[in-house]
């Protein structure tokens, strides 16, 4: 009896544990028998094995073939197992000689085509991430070499074909690294950016813009209120410009999301900020994550990006519902029968309506013939609970003939500007307390969100008069730090809880009619 040893990876939502394939032949009728709670596709790979050793000049073990992938108790799906597999009958055999792959730290993946050809696999990006951690080198198919390079860009060796990775594993012609994968990847980065989009196409909308800074500060939620054409989804576009680069270990989360994800990793958006647009017919699991392998959903594949919700009432309630816990926790875990997966939700929200269900209420040139009660109920789909985790919502009128002519006073805000004092605020809050101001805890609210004497006698006022609630209070104090520090002020004073408060254009509407939108830029 002959007993070789393979190392893999399963995948286990953002988990990649190790997984020794092990395979025995013994004398006996001939059989060939995968325990190791393989899934459907593990078990069809008797077959795709069988075929590609054959015809890759192998022959095949007549006898028992037993192989076992531990640890028995841990789910295995997908066509990754099928390379150990193979290279396991190999070693076991005596047809592939040399040091052993489990000698060596090396661990292999790749699905086998009929005549041994090395096909991609879904989320090699993860057991990238954990091979690096303890050092071991990786043989993927070059399909899956720039995905994996993303993560251990020094340990990564690729192969086509079954024969290449014989001759890495017996020394006559080892597999080169793909270390210089690094600059393409910069490359591909740069190219996957988006041309041509700029704050300074959208005309007019001073206060929308505003807003759209001052949640890029802070991180904070907006939601955006206006007709149709008025430049709600031009305005949610141009966010993530405005936000500054991801970090390499907050890169490597948000691949990570997206390589367990149905779509895959894409390595040209590796390092950007993930910009997700559900349309509103979305199920409750696409945006939450779910189904039968508890995927990832649309407010995890949007973490440390934005999330854009276009017609917010049009969603159905029970999604919009299940948003609320994300928007506090920043987490989401999905739970099923048989495994439960917890994924990373600290995306930044922002979402658009019309103000009625024609969009033409408060429009001077149009006739709006929406009744009070239609009105009531299309604004009722947002329930009280969501609308309170908002940070902001905004007017956005439509624009006059006179606004599509050169801005004002020639003053044009850019992106790049915008981004600039984006990033100084950003700086002054992670060095100043760790977080974005739209994750600040009660504790540090009170601690990092200080107010002048007149500051607080206008919030209280604000209160009484609009009725905010406890957390619509503490949103408009995260709000107005995140203000504050686009102006570099150390304390948080009535101007810049004014400039919350009028932000938030839904709160005004419960005590008196809204304020005017600002035709101006900002100073």
């Amino acid at each position: 009896m002959a007993v070789a040893r393979v190392a893999c990876r399963a995948q286990l939502g953002l988990a990649a544990p190790l997984v020794q394939v092990e395979v025995s032949l013994a004398s006996g009728l001939p059989a060939f028998c995968i325990v190791g709670l393989p899934a459907t596709v593990i078990k069809e790979s008797k077959e795709r094995v069988r075929a590609a050793l054959t015809n890759s000049g192998f022959s095949f073990p007549a006898g028992r073939i037993t192989v076992s992938l531990a640890p028995a108790e841990l789910p295995k799906e997908g066509g990754r197992f099928d390379l150990p597999i193979a290279l396991g009958i190999l070693l076991a055999s005596g047809q592939l000689r040399g040091r052993t792959p489990g000698e060596t730290r090396r661990e292999f993946y790749g699905e086998l085509g009929l005549t041994g050809e090395l096909k991609p696999v879904r989320g090699l990006l993860l057991a990238a991430v954990h091979a690096r951690q303890h050092g071991h080198e990786l043989v993927v198919p070059c399909g899956n070499a720039r995905e994996a390079c993303a993560a251990a860009p020094r340990q990564v060796r690729a192969a086509r074909h079954l024969l290449e990775v014989c001759a890495h594993l017996s020394g006559a012609s080892p597999l080169p690294t793909l270390s210089a994968r690094e600059e393409d990847m910069a490359a591909d980065r740069d190219g996957g950016m988006l041309t041509g989009v700029d704050l300074a196409d959208v005309r007019g909308q001073w206060l929308a813009k505003r807003a759209l800074v001052v949640a890029a500060a802070g991180a904070h939620s907006l939601l955006l209120i206006g007709p149709p054409g008025s430049g709600k989804t031009m305005l949610a576009q141009r966010l993530p410009g405005l936000l500054p680069p991801l970090a390499e270990s907050e890169a490597l989360e948000v691949a990570a999301i997206a390589a367990v994800s149905t779509g895959g990793f894409a390595p040209g958006q590796y390092g950007q900020r993930p910009f997700r647009a559900p349309h509103h017919s979305s199920s409750t699991a696409a945006l939450i994550g779910g189904g039968a392998r508890a995927l990832p959903g649309e407010v995890s594949l949007a973490h440390l990006g934005v999330l854009f919700l276009d017609e917010l009432p049009e969603f159905a309630r029970v999604a919009l519902e299940a948003l609320r816990e994300p928007l506090e926790s920043g987490t989401v875990s999905v739970a099923r029968a048989a495994l439960r997966n917890c994924y990373p939700a600290a995306f930044q929200l922002i979402a658009a309506m019309n103000p009625c269900p024609c969009g033409r209420l408060g429009d001077a040139a149009a006739d709006c013939r929406c009744t009070p009660a239609q009105i009531r109920g299309y604004r009722g789909r947002i329930s009280a609970p969501l609308l309170d985790r908002l940070d902001m919502h905004v007017e956005v009128p439509r624009l006059v003939a006179s606004e599509f002519a050169a801005a004002a006073d020639g003053r044009i805000l850019t992106t790049a500007t915008a981004a600039e004092h984006v990033a100084r605020a950003r700086g002054l809050q992670l060095a100043r307390q760790g977080c974005c101001n739209a994750r600040l805890t009660d504790a540090g609210i009170q601690r990092w969100c200080r107010t002048d004497e007149l500051a607080e006698r206008l919030l209280a006022t604000a209160m009484a008069r609009f009725g905010l609630s406890g957390r619509a209070r503490q949103r408009v104090l995260r709000v107005a730090r995140s203000i504050a520090d686009l102006a570099d002020a150390p304390l948080v004073t009535a101007v810049h809880i004014g400039e919350a408060l009028r932000l938030r254009c839904l709160d005004e509407r419960g005590a008196t009619a809204p304020s005017a939108p600002c035709d101006r830029p900002p100073a």
